[in-house]
């Protein structure tokens, strides 16, 4: 047990300090505003006031933002911790930290600043430049598994006897199917439409794939899942499908839900992994249209489906989560961001969420993914070799703190087609780096 003193105990005070001693470290707190208690306390001590109590305490200097209720535009100063500019700057020498970790933590697990006013993209997302993450240049490093960990041997350091539960890495790779085919079960209209854009566009090989692949001549080149269970095998991981299951519109062109083939693939890719939602563009504003697809995803596999990640990534918080939570979704995959790789909650562990509007946390376990195989070419421009060095600095930097690297690929980026040539072996690169001991 670790004993946390502050003069007030709040319920953001109670999410993110249980959240980093309970969830991340694996210890029990327990709160008091009595002083003398505290000062009496056998336990390792944890002093979040402003005057220092205890000689084998640690000691942080509140900023504030624990103690406030609702959503404020926080005019926030930085100080320098471990080659990092680390927001809540303390302003206290005598302080354990030049800066509030508590507060830091909270501001950045909860994504306090997508509640402030700021500039969507042109699909209507909270961008990775409006970021302080990005700002200030710690994106791609999980700052608040960093602090957790010199929190934790900081305790050491005055507590000798105390004992953490020891982390281990994880590799969660995911793959979103967000259209299962290049021309196979298109359907009549689909398919001459398809064609006919292609002789428009003058795109011969297209034409030409199109009908080797109708004739069974040659294998549809999104058809990509025997070579992912084959990769997956090999390294002895058990990957998660999202599936989007949605009604075609312009951007949820999946084969149609009613397709048996369709239904089959799905289903068997069940058989050695686990099955998501992948609530389609619109959905994010749409409960109804979310719990549809849902519902309809379920009924097929005849499993409950508990997770999710959205389309696109778009969502609003906090009603989308919201939504996701009432729809009975437990575990959503869609904390990260498409033009930039790194963490968006500034963690690599899974956390619950906490609804700032609601001023209280959730059952919704939020997992957030470090890189997306579209954000490394389409967004970031990179080789296939760049690609690969970048994956492993962001797996590195997560083993370091014995965090949870999760991926995001889709079964078309292994077609090997033409914008996708040398893919394939960075997707086994990363399945090699998130295995490696």
């Amino acid at each position: 047990m670790i004993i946390i003193y502050a003069e007030e105990v709040t319920i953001r005070m109670k999410y993110i300090f249980s959240l980093i001693f309970k969830e991340f470290l694996g210890h029990g707190v327990e709160f008091t505003t009595n002083v003398e208690e505290y000062y009496m306390s056998e336990y390792p001590a944890v002093n979040y006031s402003k005057k220092p109590i205890r000689q084998n305490e640690i000691w942080i200097y509140p900023h504030g933002l624990l103690s406030q209720l609702g959503i404020k535009d926080i005019n926030l100063e930085y100080a320098e911790f471990q080659g990092i500019k680390c927001p809540f700057q303390t302003f206290s020498k005598e302080s354990d930290f030049p800066f509030d970790p508590f507060a830091a933590a909270f501001f950045l697990i909860t994504r306090y600043e997508e509640y402030l006013p700021y500039k969507k993209d042109e699909y209507g997302r909270f961008p990775a430049h409006e970021s302080i993450a990005f700002k200030k240049g710690f994106l791609q490093f999980p700052v608040i598994d960093q602090w957790v960990m010199e929190i934790k041997k900081r305790l050491e350091e005055k507590n000798p006897s105390i004992h953490f539960k020891e982390n281990k890495f994880t590799f969660i790779p995911t793959v979103d199917v967000d259209v299962a085919y290049a021309y196979k079960l298109r359907g009549l209209i689909r398919t001459v439409g398809g064609f006919i854009l292609s002789l428009i566009q003058f795109d011969l090989n297209s034409v030409f794939q199109r009908f080797r692949v109708l004739l069974g001549l040659e294998k549809d080149p999104y058809d990509t899942f025997n070579y992912l269970l084959t990769l997956h095998k090999k390294y002895q991981v058990k990957p998660l499908y999202f599936i989007l299951f949605a009604d075609y519109d312009l951007n949820d062109k999946n084969i149609s839900v009613l397709n048996k083939r369709f239904q089959h693939l799905i289903k068997s890719l069940g058989d050695y992994a686990e099955i998501g939602i992948h609530p389609s563009f619109n959905s994010f504003e749409m409960p109804g249209k979310m719990r549809k697809e849902i519902d309809r995803l379920s009924k097929t596999i005849n499993k409950e489906i508990t997770k999710s990640r959205q389309h696109f990534l778009r969502m609003n918080l906090p009603s989308t989560y919201n939504y996701l939570e009432d729809s009975g979704i437990k575990e959503d995959y869609t904390m990260g961001y498409a033009r930039h790789i790194g963490f968006r909650a500034s963690t690599a562990r899974p956390f619950y969420f906490y609804d700032l509007e609601r001023e209280m946390p959730t059952y919704l376990k939020i997992y957030p993914f470090a890189v997306m195989d579209g954000t490394l070419k389409d967004y970031m421009k990179l080789t296939p070799q760049q690609s690969e060095d970048t994956i492993k600095a962001l797996i590195s930097r997560v083993k370091a703190v014995n965090g949870v690297f999760i991926s995001l690929w889709h079964n078309h980026s292994l077609s090997g087609q033409e914008q996708w040539q040398g893919w394939r072996r960075v997707y086994e690169f990363l399945l090699r780096q998130g295995t490696e001991k």
